[in-house]
């Protein structure tokens, strides 16, 4: 077996984290990105191969890849990148895995599950933190509860979001939130849905919000209606409730730039030290048509944690079984629900 991989995006915040991973794992992937300084800054400091190149072209990204068997893309936003290198992959023959959490890559990824099945690829995104910790206690509960006709899933943590999480987050504001709806995707507005939920640490007020989830659940588990929640303050839905009506003011290139400006003077990331401290509360909950429920709480590591511990982990188990078949999967499709025992903390 040849672990040939490239880390694209690797001198971002979670890419270091997932390069750092990899090396204290004993694999010495190929680095690569856009920034060529920036990636041989990186390169140098962790003593790994750079190959720098953009993704303008498919034809000349696939040309890169032609000695690579699998890509973990974590240059974001995904939906700036993901197209471009699948399509490269599929031509090079080489597996795709990613950290998005966005919907729209998801759907984008699952439409080209044929194609992926033909070139004899795996097409995996969202290996980090979306989706893997929710994708599993979905896989988990559908199996506890067969038949079911909803699904709801969530998470809190204390941890604050990466520079490049709040940036991909901007890019979705002007659409508002996502469920899914009789297995439909449906763009609905902000804080569309309020509850009052235990993750795991108590009762607190929840929002839905458009997570990865609504698309991947479905394919994971093929139940028709699943939202997403997080804990909100009361303060905060009012904020987002009245932000419904004039969120299309986020479409302008003018208000993004604005708001990015603001993103990029945040700090990378949480250190080390808040990762430690901030572990992640997982939850949820199945129905069916019946009335039967079934919940599940988990308490995972930190959701950086989860990510580069994750994107590793499934990039070495694609590459260790070369007997998978080509096409598209959810994590937990891909390795099963037991991935999700990796992450667990008492």
């Amino acid at each position: 077996m040849a672990l040939r991989w490239l880390i694209y995006g690797a001198y971002g915040y979670s890419g270091q984290l997932i390069t750092h991973q990899a090396k204290r794992r004993g694999y010495t992937p190929l680095l690569a990105g856009r920034d060529a300084q920036k990636l041989n800054e990186f390169a140098n400091q962790v003593s790994l191969q750079a190959r720098p190149f953009d993704l303008n072209d498919s034809h000349q990204v696939a040309s890169q890849l032609n000695d690579v068997d699998l890509v973990v893309n974590c240059a974001g936003p995904f939906s700036e990148t993901a197209a471009s290198l699948i399509e490269a992959c599929l031509a090079s023959h080489t597996h795709y895995l990613d950290i998005t959490g966005e919907i729209e890559v998801f759907e984008y990824a699952h439409q080209q599950h044929a194609r992926a099945l033909e070139a004899g690829i795996v097409i995996c995104p969202g290996v980090g933190f979306d989706v893997i910790p929710t994708d599993c206690v979905a896989a988990r509960l559908n199996a506890q509860l067969p038949g079911a006709t909803w699904l709801r899933l969530g998470f809190d943590s204390k941890s604050r979001m990466s520079r490049g999480t709040s940036r991909t987050s901007l890019q979705r504001l002007s659409k508002g939130g996502a469920i899914r709806e009789n297995g439909v995707i449906k763009d609905v507005p902000l804080a569309y849905q309020v509850d009052t939920i235990d993750f795991g640490n108590g009762l607190k007020m929840a929002m839905t919000i458009p997570w990865g989830d609504v698309a991947t659940a479905y394919y994971t588990t093929e139940i028709p209606n699943i939202s997403v929640f997080v804990p909100a303050s009361p303060k905060l839905v009012r904020r987002l409730k009245w932000l419904n009506w004039v969120r299309w003011l986020f479409r302008f290139d003018a208000v993004k730039k604005q708001l990015l400006k603001r993103v990029d003077k945040q700090d990378a990331g949480p250190s080390a030290n808040e990762r430690d401290n901030n572990p992640t509360y997982v939850w949820g909950e199945i129905g069916n048509a019946k009335g039967h429920t079934q919940s599940l709480r988990v308490k995972v590591k930190n959701g950086y944690s989860v990510t580069a511990e994750g994107a590793v982990e499934l990039a070495v188990y694609t590459l260790q079984h070369d007997d998978l078949k080509g096409g598209y999967y959810t994590p937990a499709r891909l390795y099963g629900a037991k991935l999700l025992d990796r992450f667990i903390i008492e």
